[in-house]
């Protein structure tokens, strides 16, 4: 089994009721068991300013799917949940993104982890601390280090999910 660290991130229909979606989705992913939740976080987009605010958060997930079956399954979630890419950093439903795969570096044409920018994200460093303080990343790297760059991070926490209730 492989520990593994997924982002969560969505600004339409609904998005604090997307991400419950998809958590009670990852709830059901064969040889795999949802172990922790971050907050939701309420953020600016990162791309272009013309959207609504996302709402983020990170979940762990304990799994003996393969790196690849797994980005299978996440890009399924999110076409169930009418996932379409409009335009680059732009608006969506869902976004699933898997930041770390146990401590594996993967680099694929379609998957690469340690995602390629979490370490300066906001979005993805705060909550990731909030659920793995303790956690060292493959090149070394600790969360908690990296979480003091987003000291006086703007964003708000929303709530706590409901999954593992």
């Amino acid at each position: 089994m492989k520990q593994v660290y997924i982002a969560l991130g969505s600004n339409l229909a609904t998005p604090v009721q997307q991400l419950e979606n998809a958590l009670q989705a990852l709830q059901q992913l064969p040889h795999s068991q949802l172990a922790a939740v971050s907050h939701f976080y309420q953020s600016k987009p990162l791309g272009p300013q013309d959207q609504p605010d996302y709402v983020n958060a990170v979940a762990c997930l304990t799994t003996a799917l393969a790196p690849l079956d797994l980005l299978d399954h996440l890009q399924r979630i999110e076409q169930e949940q009418g996932r379409v890419r409009l335009r680059r950093w732009g608006e969506r439903t869902l976004d699933l993104d898997i930041l770390l795969y146990g401590d594996e570096i993967i680099q694929s044409e379609r998957l690469t982890v340690p995602h390629y920018d979490m370490q300066h994200r906001e979005f993805v460093i705060v909550p990731l601390y909030e659920i793995a303080p303790n956690l060292t990343l493959p090149d070394g790297k600790n969360v908690a280090d990296l979480v003091q760059q987003f000291h006086r991070h703007e964003m708000k926490i929303l709530q706590k999910s409901t999954a593992l209730e």
